[in-house]
């Protein structure tokens, strides 16, 4: 079926300033040409020829998308028809050029009749006869048969990728609504944005709409779908606003469904983000990621997982930070009353090595499938606090000093504390554990074997005031203060992932937050439009 849209109407002005309109009420040959195309230059002769038969019955619209280059082709080609300049490639944009030369024909109501792109004799023969029976006028002096039957045409500048982003954020219909900041031509745009207190303390990359389209490309959703609403202040955050951070953060495009899932996640009730954020205490959102997504991302799970140098890891923790901050509102001095705070406010998000063991991998034992990409956070107030055991040859032994280390989580005399604890095991310790066929559950009940305590050993003394207070102690009886207190109130309270190097016997430990009602749960979500 023939193309019957209506054009997109426009306005551009020639070399002399004089305004051209589409439409203009009769017919309309609309052209968009550069000056750099080979077949561009082939058929500028040919349009010349076209608007000399043709210009009194039809509006000839010309639309070069460079200044300079279109008075190089006026220049060179002897031209009496007007380039127009679309050197904003704003009407490029609209009419989605993909390739120049492109020309429609269109009747007086701005209605298609005809395309035609690149060059191919035939179909521009086909054009002439047409609209020469249409007008009556013509033919259009034209050697046919000196021109080759076929060229290529060229890419057009609008869908350049280093402009294409900027005409999306301009364009009419753009997905973006975040209010725009201007700034003076002589300010530091970095200093600007340490200035408006959009950063956390590091420098972070000025949004720019052509940067925030970029990093829209990298999800399926709408730019203002909203995934959340945010404590303290309860905003809106929009996919374009998640983007917005994204960028300042110095996220790639592909990391957005992770970062739609960590926004999920933490704005839930039983994660009780604002409850972690302003707590004295100093909590932070931990990120595991599990699932194929490591791998598409890049993301460090192997040596230095907890540290700096991977971008993945660091940019979409440090991403859901900003996010947390300049929508949520939580900023240091107000709602965050954090009394020495910890560098996991800056970022912490790393990936599970789930190939590394044969134990279920943190997601599955969530209840997700292994083929999953899933995203789990957790509160914790310190961390990674290291585990040195270079000595123990048998899993007993491992299981045993990483309990006796986890005696520390809050103070050594909590103990039956709901307390959710993050343990990362190295590769090495997994290995020792695994010749011992040890399970996560055979190592999650060593912990609380070892760190068992009669309970009158957990009574505040004249060393420390943690711990049962001496009045209640005393109302016990001498068989209740026997009786033996593992460190956890259960088990479930110890989650357990496999990451770092092959070498080096140094396993690591998370501390958590207050849990449940009165604190912080761990949440998992599944990592969707990847």
């Amino acid at each position: 079926m023939p193309d019957t849209r209506t054009l997109h109407s426009f306005a551009l002005t020639d070399a002399g300033g004089a305004q051209h309109s589409f439409p203009g009420g009769q017919q309309a040959l609309v052209a968009f040409v550069k000056e750099d195309c080979p077949t561009c230059n082939l058929v500028m002769p040919v349009l010349e020829a076209l608007y000399k038969a043709y210009g009194q019955e039809v509006d000839f619209l010309v639309a070069g998308q460079t200044a300079t280059g279109n008075a190089r082709l006026a220049e060179v080609h002897r031209l009496s028809v007007p380039i127009l300049d679309d050197s904003a490639l704003k009407t490029s944009f609209e009419y989605d050029i993909d390739t120049v030369p492109t020309l429609f024909w269109a009747n007086a109501g701005g209605e298609l009749i005809s395309t035609v792109i690149g060059f191919v004799r035939e179909e521009w023969q086909a054009l002439d006869a047409a609209i020469g029976k249409s007008t009556g006028a013509g033919p259009a002096n034209i050697s046919w048969e000196d021109l080759p039957a076929w060229r290529p045409g060229c890419g057009s500048l609008s869908v350049d990728p280093t402009i294409a982003d900027r005409l999306r954020a301009e364009a009419s219909n753009s997905p973006l609504r975040a209010r725009s900041i201007d700034i003076a031509p002589a300010d530091d745009e970095f200093e600007f944005m340490f200035d408006q207190g959009f950063t956390d303390g590091l420098p972070v990359i000025p949004p720019t709409p052509e940067r925030v389209i970029r990093m829209l490309g990298g999800t399926k959703r709408h730019a203002q779908d909203i995934i959340a609403r945010m404590p303290p202040n309860m905003g809106d955050v929009t996919v374009e606003k998640i983007a917005i951070n994204a960028v300042m953060a110095g996220c790639k495009p592909e990391y957005m469904p992770v970062l739609i899932a960590g926004i999920d996640a933490i704005c839930t009730d039983e994660f009780n983000i604002h409850g972690v954020m302003a707590t004295t205490m100093g909590a932070a959102p931990v990120m595991v990621v599990n699932g194929p997504i490591r791998h598409r991302l890049g993301m460090n799970m192997k040596m230095g997982a907890l540290g700096q140098g991977n971008r993945a890891n660091a940019t979409i923790g440090r991403a859901l930070r900003l996010i947390i901050r300049n929508i949520g509102g939580a900023r240091p001095g107000g709602t965050e009353r954090s009394t020495l705070g910890n560098p996991m406010k800056f970022t912490m998000c790393f990936a599970e090595w789930e190939e590394r063991s044969n134990w279920a991998p943190l997601h599955v034992e969530r209840g997700f499938k292994a083929e999953d990409s899933v995203l789990t956070v957790f509160a914790m107030t310190s961390g990674p606090t290291l585990i040195v055991d270079q000595d123990s040859r048998d899993a007993e032994q491992v299981a045993g000093s990483m309990g006796m280390s986890l005696e520390s989580v809050f103070h050594p005399r909590v103990h039956r504390a709901a307390i959710d604890t993050l343990l990362v095991v190295c590769p090495e310790h997994v290995d020792t554990l695994s010749r011992g066929n040890y399970s996560k559950d055979d190592l999650r009940k060593r912990i609380q074997s070892v760190t068992e305590r009669p309970l009158r050993d957990l009574v505040e003394d004249e060393k420390s005031g943690i711990g049962l207070k001496r009045d209640r102690a005393a109302a016990l009886s001498a068989e209740k203060l026997d009786r033996m207190v593992p460190k956890f109130a259960s088990e479930e309270f110890l989650h357990i992932v496999v990451a770092g190097s092959d070498a080096g016997k140094f396993s690591g430990a998370f501390h958590g937050w207050a849990s449940g009602k009165i604190g912080s749960m761990p949440v998992s979500r599944k990592i969707e439009d990847v």
